[in-house]
């Protein structure tokens, strides 16, 4: 019985095969949905930040002089907008626009006693600052039921503000009016920072996106740890009022990528705003003194790898003791952006416009959740696959657990469904892709008959290109459980990255170990009664210390090298998409270990390593934010150059063993 069931389960290989291969064809329409959500936004805005140049001015002789003139710089070289932070009494003072004294100051001012009241006292520097300043200060500190009353000195017009300068510079006012209709005549876009720093006021919010709607504003961008209305939503429902608000007023939002943590109440913002938003990639100030160059690759990088399409640009500013003066970026920016072959030329080149950001249109086709369906049926075959080659007895049960499981967890979880049903399938699709290659390695091993070099080197090809075939075959199903706008937005992350880049390795080492030579339970008690030595220990802090590293480098956050940041320039500019290192390193040992395995039975213990390659094939389109054309082209070039690689790697090895066949014999004899 237990033979006849475990017959009946390797004879369901070929039924699960054809499952799979629905599946795969069934994942072909979600996926042109998919690129054609990505191919619907090719406009990429540049944005600066006002604030570095109006603290840059304040270091000026003549301070509006020095921004009309880097204003001018900076239109010129292609930035079409200017991100303007709220305002701060502070930044206002720097601006000229008012002076802020305290209680001590007003005394000496006055020639008093310092009275018990620890106020706020600020001058309007001109009629001009007093007319557009007061309304927008009055509401604010109002707001917070801080009192304010005007106040005269000098024939010049001034508040009092009811509360301690410190705590009065920490209240975030509107953007200052007055460099907001400045920026804009000078053909500028707005994008204003907001801050959820104050309680949510409905009334003041719709004030306030009103007057950005009627000043040209199509996107905002948050600044601090949370969205607008995020730290009042349980009171009052704050982030459905202002996506309501930002809706009715054609206002979008932005998501800066890279934050140590993402900004609280994005996701949901995002979700209610109808997904109208972009990703924003920003140079820091210190970034901007990095060479021209490379930072027109980064632009250009983030642009087409990872579907930025709002470049934010912050400047430097420094004492130059060298040049005994105070420097900053702006030049390095400027040529940086519009130099012949740099940032703007390359992202024109990569088919992008320079123009405002707009959203992806998400396209989603009424067939779609039926395709999933099938989809669903496909990827719990593969994974069945995979197991049944290890426990045969398993294949049948482990689909009807995988389809109850699937469904069950669809109810519960719809996120934790797709993601892990997509992770088991990217696993499978590698490890069944090696354990065919290994199984195809043993029975010519088995053979009696020699074969010639072109023979091996023939197989060894076959072998390559099917195994890259079959592992492939699991990436249709990452793309088609995994697409939703959310991923490819970096507000949903597919976790298990690190489990996919192990998991083959562990896999196929277990079968090389276990299912080459013998039965597995043999080759177990074989490998117990195998004495430890002293190699074994320092093979294994070898192979511990190089996983180690290995799984450093996985993921979003993985640590490169500096000999790794050297070659990708070098691989991008000449093949225009970088292939990943590991299939660079990984296929080439892969081609060469299938032409040794066919000769040499020991040789099969490359394909632990080289199941790499497989693997990474597919963890390619584990990242979601890359856009599916780009993904395909790395793979293919990965596959390209480690082929050439490998038949270089072949015919090394074969000088080298002609030369030591040729030596060995005279060297045994002196």
């Amino acid at each position: 019985m237990h033979q006849k069931w475990q017959h009946f389960g390797t004879a369901s290989r070929k039924w699960l095969w054809i499952l799979v291969i629905i599946g795969i064809i069934a994942a072909l329409p979600v996926a042109y949905d998919r690129y054609q959500t990505e191919s619907s936004s090719n406009n990429v805005e540049l944005v600066f930040n006002y604030r570095g140049l109006s603290d840059a001015s304040a270091y000026q002789a003549h301070p509006e002089q020095y921004i009309e003139e880097q204003l001018d710089k900076l239109k010129e070289a292609g930035i079409t907008s200017m991100a303007m932070f709220e305002s701060t009494l502070d930044d206002f003072r720097k601006s000229r626009r008012l002076m802020v004294y305290n209680a001590q100051d007003i005394a000496q001012m006055t020639q008093s006693v310092v009275s018990n009241e620890n106020y706020t006292y600020i001058l309007f520097t001109n009629e001009e600052n007093a007319g557009r300043l007061t309304p927008l200060i009055e509401d604010t500190f109002t707001s917070l039921d801080i009192n304010v009353k005007p106040w005269e000195f000098h024939n010049r017009k001034g508040l009092i503000i009811e509360t301690s300068p410190e705590d009065a510079a920490l209240k975030p006012i509107q953007q200052d009016p007055i460099a907001f209709e400045m920026l804009r005549s000078k053909g500028f876009n707005i994008v204003p920072r907001i801050s959820d720093s104050l309680p949510y006021d409905k009334d003041a919010m719709e004030k306030l996106l009103a007057y950005y709607e009627a000043s040209g504003v199509k996107r905002i961008l948050f600044e601090g740890d949370s969205v607008k209305g995020f730290n009042d939503d349980a009171k009052k429902q704050s982030l459905q009022s202002f996506a309501n608000l930002l809706n009715q007023h054609g206002i979008g939002i932005t998501a800066i990528e890279n934050t140590k943590k993402p900004q609280a109440g994005m996701a949901k913002l995002s979700y209610l705003t109808h997904y109208n938003i972009v990703r924003l990639y920003s140079l820091s100030d210190k970034d901007s003194l990095l060479d021209e160059k490379t930072i027109a690759d980064r632009f250009a990088l983030g642009t087409k790898d990872r579907n930025i399409r709002m470049l934010y640009i912050n400047m430097s500013i420094s004492k130059s003791a060298s040049k005994a003066k105070i420097t900053d970026s702006i030049d390095n920016i400027v040529d940086s952006l519009n130099k012949p072959g740099n940032a703007i030329i390359d992202m024109e080149n990569n088919g992008f416009n320079m123009g405002r950001a707009e959203a992806f249109q998400i396209h989603s086709s009424s067939m779609q959740r039926y395709f999933k369906l099938v989809v669903v049926l496909g990827a719990v075959a593969f994974i069945s696959l995979m197991i049944s080659y290890f426990l045969p007895l398993l294949t049948l049960p482990a689909f009807v657990l995988g389809m109850i499981g699937s469904a069950g967890l669809y109810v519960l979880k719809p996120t934790l469904f797709e993601q892990a049903l997509a992770l088991l399938a990217a696993i499978s699709g590698p490890t069944v892709a090696m354990i065919l290659a290994i199984r195809k390695l043993n029975t010519l091993n088995a053979t009696d008959v020699e074969l010639s070099t072109g023979r091996r080197l023939t197989h060894a090809i076959v072998l390559f290109i099917k195994t890259a075939i079959i592992s492939m075959a699991a990436i249709p199903f990452v793309i088609a459980l995994l697409n939703n706008i959310t991923y490819g937005l970096v507000l949903n992350q597919f976790r298990g990255v690190s489990l996919l880049h192990a998991a083959p390795i562990l896999l196929i080492g277990v079968y090389v170990v276990l299912y080459s030579g013998g039965r597995p339970l043999q080759q177990t008690a074989k490998l117990f009664k195998t004495p430890i030595t002293l190699l074994w220990v320092v093979a294994a802090i070898l192979v511990a210390g190089v996983g180690y590293y290995y799984l450093s480098r996985t993921g979003n956050g993985g640590k490169v090298s500096s000999i790794e940041m050297a070659i990708r320039p070098f691989l991008e500019n000449t093949f225009h998409v970088r292939p990943r290192n590991k299939e660079i390193m990984a296929h080439p040992i892969f081609l060469l270990g299938l032409f040794l395995s066919v000769k040499h039975r020991k040789a099969i213990y490359i394909m632990i390593f080289a199941v790499i390659g497989q693997l990474s094939m597919v963890d390619t389109f584990a990242h979601i934010h890359s856009p599916m054309k780009i993904s395909f082209a790395r793979d293919l070039l990965g596959l390209g150059i480690g082929f050439i690689l490998g038949l270089i790697a072949i015919g090394v090895w074969q000088i080298a063993e002609g030369c030591w066949k040729k030596w060995s014999p005279r060297l045994k004899r002196q």
